[in-house]
């Protein structure tokens, strides 16, 4: 390890920044320097101006992607290198704001139906009836499961933060039942690592990834770009068409804004379709024209 990669680590990691954001940061930087083939320490305000630039126009990322590339370089530059960082020579570009996508409480049980191993259903069923991202169901232990009070409790999650979600009977007894099909029970993780499920580190999240990936091609659901994270949107905007309100769905799912869970409005088939278009009140004359003529 470099002595700038170590000293990253260490500012990142006195900030308490989440063990996603310190990866994601630590190969910003990475990939930047290996673009030039020169210490990061070596390259300027011109680099990072062409280092943008490729961003764009050769790998095609998204401006939500590259904001996360200049934010990486920027803490580098400021916190490591204690160097200015201008503003006006790295401009951000705004965030682009896409609805999720969401599928039906048909398409969700197709997409558990189509689990290729009974690990995997777990894991997509545990996706859904909580609403947690895959790093959270991951690490997920066994004393997290409240059976007495039927919650689970999810420590450590964006934002350090800690938050308590519902623990559906379904999902209560779906572990138990494969649990007795192993030879050896799991004592810590609630999903343990290696395929034999006894290692005493938790599973990975490409697991995570990979079983809603396989499920969704044998489901025929290929085509949705299907991800763990389309579980958490679906358990929302379900929820929402349910009649939950929205502050309980923003506690559900550790937003820290109510903004950031409006965004189901315009997702949920109920609230869409509780008011009509207006152009529905109007009186068009070519449609009494229409009618009379027929």
């Amino acid at each position: 390890m470099t002595r700038l990669r170590q000293i990253m680590l260490e500012e990142l990691r006195r900030r308490n920044f989440a063990t996603t954001t310190i990866e994601s940061y630590i190969h910003g930087v990475e990939h930047f320097s290996q673009y030039f083939h020169r210490p990061p320490d070596q390259l300027g305000p011109e680099h990072i101006r062409q280092y943008q630039a490729m961003l764009f126009t050769e790998l095609k990322l998204s401006p939500n992607t590259v904001i996360v590339r200049l934010a990486a370089l920027r803490f580098f530059y400021i916190h490591v290198l204690k160097k200015n960082w201008s503003i006006a020579e790295t401009p951000y570009r705004k965030k682009v704001l896409h609805l999720p996508q969401v599928l039906s409480q048909d398409e969700v049980a197709r997409l558990i139906d189509a689990a290729e191993f009974p690990f995997h259903r777990i894991l997509l069923m545990t996706l859904y009836a909580t609403g947690a991202r895959r790093a959270e169901v991951a690490h997920l232990k066994i004393s997290d499961i409240d059976s007495r009070r039927m919650v689970i409790h999810i420590r450590g999650g964006k934002g350090r933060k800690d938050r308590d979600v519902m623990l559906s009977p379904k999902l209560l007894d779906a572990p138990r039942l494969y649990w007795r099909g192993l030879k050896r029970k799991p004592t810590d993780w609630l999903f343990p690592g290696n395929r034999w499920r006894t290692a005493s580190h938790p599973v990975s999240t490409k697991v995570l990834w990979n079983a809603c990936q396989r499920a969704a091609e044998r489901a025929g659901l290929e085509h949705r770009r299907i991800h763990p994270h389309t579980l958490r949107h679906c358990f929302a905007t379900h929820l929402l068409e349910a009649g939950a309100d929205l502050r309980t769905i923003q506690m559900l799912l550790g937003h820290r804004d109510l903004e950031e869970t409006t965004i189901y409005l315009h997702l949920s088939r109920r609230h869409l379709s509780a008011i009509g278009s207006p152009l529905d009140t109007l009186t068009i004359r070519g449609e009494e024209e229409q009618t009379q003529n027929a």
